[in-house]
C-alpha cells in the first residue's frame, strides 16, 4: 500500500501503475478459496505512457525484475523447505498477479479498456494465467466519518493533504470472464516472506551492457547468468569468458550491490564436450573446478571501475600481457603535415579518442534471461 501510495502522489495529475508479485495460497476445505497475498508491486520503465486517461505499461523492465524476485524465491524456498525460515503456508511459487493502476476522479471500477487488456492476457496460451487482480486507485476523496464493520472491496489510505486514496481490488478469471469485487486485507510485513533487493543488472541495464561490451572489445567471448555462488540469497550475477584459443576460462562473480561491492574472479580450465549454447551448464561444470583468482598486488575496486580494468590487471600479473598494453582513453593528431615554418597543419577536426574509453558506450543489447511462472 506504501507504494502505492508514493506512485499516485508522484504522478497526481496522471495514470500510473505497477505490476504486482506474490503467491496463491489454496484452502484444501470443500469450500475454500484461495488467498492472494501481494508482496511486491514493480515499476515500469521510462517508456510508459502516462497522460491524464492513459496508463500504457512498459514492461522490459517488470519483466527482468520478476525473473530476479522468481529465481530467488526458488533457491530460498530449496533450501529452506522444513525449517523455520519457510513457513510451509509459504511454500508456493512467487507468480505475476496482475498491475494495479490509478484512474481519473471516481471512476473505481476498471474501464471497458481494462477488461479488453485483461481477457487478451487470459486468452493468451504463453502468458498461461488463470486469473489477473486488477485494484483501481483514486485519489482526493473525503475521508470516512466513523467506522464501518461493512465487508467491502476497496482501502482508505491517508495522504498528505487530508484526503484519502482509495482502492479498489477486482479480481477478474479466466472462466467467468467479468470483473468481481474480492475483499482486501492488510497484513503487516512483519508477517510475510521479504523480496529480495533487486540485483544491479535489472536497475542499471546500461551498466550491464557497457560491462558486456567492454569484455568483448577485449577479445573476450563473454556469457552471463544468475548463479548461487556462496549458498544464500540474493543470487549472484555471473560472467564467464574466454579467448579463442585460450586453455582456460576467466569467471566473475558480481553481487546483488556491484559496483559498490567488488567483483570476484576465478580461472576454470577449458574441460572437453562443453556446449557453449548451454550457458547454465558450462558454468556450473566450470564452477566445479574454478580457482579464486587473488587480486594483483596494487590493485583497488571503486564503484568507477570496471570488470574489463579489473581482467586487464589480471592478466598482467599473469603475464598475459605487457603492462604498457593496457588499453587507455588517449587523443593523437596526425604530424604528418606541417606548413613551411614548421608549425602543425592537422585539422582540429581529426583529433580521434581511441583506447578502453570507447568501450564504454551505451549501446544496448539483449539480456539473457526470460521470465516465467506466469510472468507476461
Amino acid at each position: 500500500m506504501d507504494r502505492m501510495l508514493t506512485a499516485a502522489n508522484q504522478f497526481t495529475a496522471d495514470e500510473t501503475g505497477e505490476a504486482m508479485v506474490g503467491f496463491v495460497v489454496e484452502d484444501d476445505s470443500p469450500e475454500g478459496l484461495p488467498t492472494i497475498y501481494v508482496l511486491d508491486t514493480i515499476s515500469p520503465d521510462e517508456t510508459a505512457v502516462r497522460r491524464s486517461h492513459t496508463f500504457q505499461q512498459g514492461d522490459a523492465l517488470q519483466d527482468e525484475i520478476i525473473w530476479w524476485l522468481q529465481e530467488n524465491w526458488h533457491f530460498h524456498r530449496e533450501r529452506h523447505r522444513g525449517t523455520d525460515a519457510l513457513s510451509d503456508s509459504f511454500d508456493v511459487p512467487l507468480r505475476y498477479l496482475g498491475d494495479w493502476h490509478k484512474q481519473p476522479g471516481s471512476m473505481i471500477q476498471p474501464s471497458h479498456g481494462d477488461h479488453m487488456t485483461a481477457l487478451t492476457w487470459l486468452d493468451d496460451e504463453e502468458a498461461d494465467l488463470d486469473f489477473l487482480l486488477v485494484p483501481i486507485v483514486t485519489v482526493g476523496h473525503l475521508p470516512n466519518i466513523g467506522e464501518s464493520d461493512l465487508t467491502v472491496n476497496y482501502i482508505n489510505v491517508p495522504m498528505e493533504n487530508g484526503r484519502v486514496m482509495r482502492v479498489d481490488w477486482w479480481y477478474v478469471h479466466r472462466d467467468v470472464r467479468v470483473f468481481q469485487p474480492v475483499h482486501p486485507k492488510v497484513v503487516p510485513d512483519d508477517q510475510l516472506p521479504q523480496m529480495m533487493k533487486y540485483g544491479w543488472h535489472v536497475v542499471d541495464p546500461d551498466r550491464l551492457n557497457m560491462e558486456t561490451l567492454a569484455l568483448e572489445r577485449e577479445g573476450l567471448l563473454v556469457s552471463r547468468l544468475l548463479h548461487e555462488c556462496d549458498g544464500e540469497v540474493p543470487l549472484e550475477f555471473c560472467f564467464f569468458t574466454i579467448r579463442q584459443g585460450a586453455s582456460f576460462f576467466l569467471l566473475f562473480e558480481t553481487r546483488y550491490d556491484y559496483p559498490q561491492s567488488p567483483p570476484k574472479a576465478y580461472q576454470a580450465p577449458f574441460v572437453s564436450d562443453l556446449d557453449l549454447m548451454d550457458p547454465v551448464e558450462t558454468f556450473n561444470r566450470l564452477w566445479q573446478v574454478a580457482k579464486p583468482i587473488e587480486d594483483p598486488p596494487g590493485w583497488e575496486w571503486s564503484a568507477d571501475k570496471y570488470l574489463f580494468q579489473y581482467m586487464i590487471a589480471i592478466e598482467v600479473e599473469m603475464g598475459l600481457r605487457q603492462p604498457h598494453s593496457v588499453s587507455i582513453p588517449v587523443s593523437f593528431v596526425d604530424y604528418g603535415e606541417f606548413t613551411e615554418d614548421g608549425s602543425d597543419a592537422a585539422d582540429p577536426d581529426s583529433v580521434s579518442d581511441m583506447g578502453a574509453g570507447q568501450a564504454l558506450s551505451d549501446e544496448r543489447g539483449a539480456t539473457d534471461e526470460k521470465t516465467e511462472d506466469g510472468a507476461p
